[in-house]
């Protein structure tokens, strides 16, 4: 009799443990972070229950680009995403306060330097996309192939230099170098954003009228217009310049697999260009929903892609 009781003693204790040790894995996320998704499984999903909110800047395709393709890539961990846009200014300003957690576009060493000197709390996290540059763009048939020839050819353009938002590096690098180095005072600069300055060139390549505008590469209008660059014999535009992604003071500590993920993360010009070509020329709806909708396409196109970045997770 006492060699039952023992038995059942101890069946009893075994199976309390195991249910001991169930109830631990359900509250454990395998990082010991404890995160319950309410039936102890998150799929793999490192991100599960937590909220990242991504800046854009507005009217930047590249950035556009690669902010949702990252939504896509949180969401599918598990995170929500939320996408807040701001012209540049404020959004170093909201991520360097803590405000928004990452961005996805800025431009080193020269576009965006006086952004990251007043901002050195900021995160970088790392290289992108290393070919990037700034242009002054006609169009095809232009009668000038260089900014030296511009001063001369001023009423053939209408003596206008059409440009994008007044935040803007490139705005501000074509007041402070291209124009003063190349002569160009008496023409008038037209500062307004992205969107008016592509519609003034797409109004104008569709009259065959001259026009000149700031932009820069990679972007989606080489493709959809007859443009080219103009020469800068005097390089005020600057080389090649790097795209980064950058971060809020912490955002490492908070969601270190995120940036892991990040920071290892580069994108060929090709990638970029197809991707910017299905978010802006075989989207109608330039929207949130749009331009998820594109890269969802995209995705769909490139199998396996979410995967591949963020490390099989």
């Amino acid at each position: 009799m006492k060699v039952g009781n023992h038995r059942k003693s101890t069946l009893i204790a075994t199976l309390a443990t195991a249910a001991l040790l169930l109830a631990a894995c359900a509250e454990d996320d395998g990082n010991g972070n404890g995160n319950d998704s309410g039936n102890g499984d998150t799929g793999g999903q490192v991100l599960a229950g937590e909220e990242i909110t991504i800046a854009m800047f507005a009217g930047w395709d590249e950035g556009i680009a690669a902010t949702y393709l990252w939504k896509a890539a949180f969401e599918s961990q598990g995170a929500t995403v939320n996408v807040e846009l701001a012209d540049v200014e404020p959004v170093y300003d909201g991520v360097a306060s803590g405000t928004w957690d990452i961005g996805f576009d800025a431009w080193l060493p020269i576009t965006h330097e006086p952004y990251w000197e007043q901002h050195p709390e900021l995160v970088d996290l790392g290289v992108w996309y290393d070919q990037a540059l700034l242009t002054i763009a006609v169009n095809e048939d232009a009668p000038i192939q260089s900014l030296t020839e511009l001063a001369d050819a001023a009423d053939q353009f209408g003596n206008r230099i059409v440009g994008i938002d007044a935040g803007a590096g490139l705005t501000r690098i074509t007041q402070e170098e291209v124009i003063p180095t190349y002569g160009l005072e008496d023409m008038d600069f037209i500062i307004s954003s992205t969107q008016a300055m592509l519609t003034e060139l797409e109004t104008a390549v569709n009259a065959g009228e001259n026009i000149v505008v700031t932009l820069w590469q990679p972007h989606w209008a080489y493709d959809e217009f007859p443009i080219r660059n103009l020469e800068d014999p005097e390089g005020t535009l600057g080389d090649a310049e790097e795209i980064h992604a950058f971060a809020r003071p912490g955002f490492e500590e908070d969601f270190p697999e995120a940036a892991d993920w990040v920071s290892n993360w580069t994108f060929s010009a090709e990638q970029l260009f197809e991707l910017e070509n299905v978010i802006f020329n075989e989207n109608e709806a330039q929207d949130e929903a749009g331009y998820e909708a594109a890269v969802q396409q995209w995705l769909d196109a490139n199998p396996g892609y979410l995967e591949q970045i963020t490390g099989g997770a």
